[in-house]
């Protein structure tokens, strides 16, 4: 698509190329991890969710920005692709509720030796229906989609990397607070 609108530089298309592949090999090795125990090993927080947002950056419509508001880079026991792929399809979610233009904001910080997640958008909100169903599987807002997603993301969360994600908060018409937390902080660096 972008060397379809002459918009880009042939160098620049090939590195956004070279990017694909390396997701596509990302996104293959994601689902022989779901079936499995994936390895949880000791590395930045801030690395995996730059990593993810320098994916999003030029694949996010042009109108939705996403900022960061990352504390001091820690490091967590976590899989790093398979928390990715929570924070893309989170990001990707806020993207989808996002009328017009908006924003996407990705925050961490510690509570009682937790590390925090914060996504949030102002996108359109959620009812307390809503809410109640989003992380099951099937259940799904959009026009096309297979409803597995966030319930994904929800294993990935729990069953993987034992910690919690739910709505922290939701106002239609306002945007929606997704939280992810992850137990024992390990290092500082």
């Amino acid at each position: 698509d972008l060397l379809r609108s002459g918009d880009i530089d042939t160098q620049t298309a090939a590195n956004e190329i070279d990017n694909d592949i390396n997701r596509l090999k990302s996104i293959a090795t994601r689902f022989s991890k779901i079936g499995s125990q994936p390895e949880l090993k000791t590395s930045s927080l801030n690395n995996t969710i730059n990593n993810v947002i320098s994916y999003l950056q030029s694949r996010l419509p042009n109108n939705i920005t996403i900022r960061t508001n990352l504390i001091d880079d820690i490091c967590i026991n976590h899989n790093p692709i398979l928390l990715g792929w929570t924070i893309e399809n989170l990001c990707k979610n806020s993207a989808d509720a996002i009328s017009g233009s908006g924003e996407i904001v990705i925050s961490t910080y510690y509570k009682k030796n937790n590390a925090i997640i914060d996504v949030t958008d102002n996108g359109k909100g959620m009812s307390q229906s809503t809410i109640r169903k989003i992380f099951r599987t099937g259940f799904t807002t959009k026009q096309r989609g297979w409803g597995i997603g966030l319930a994904l993301s929800k294993r990935i969360i729990c069953e993987y990397h034992k910690g919690k994600i739910f709505v922290a908060s939701s106002e239609i018409g306002e945007g929606t607070t997704i939280r992810i937390i992850l137990p024992q902080k390990t290092c500082t660096k």
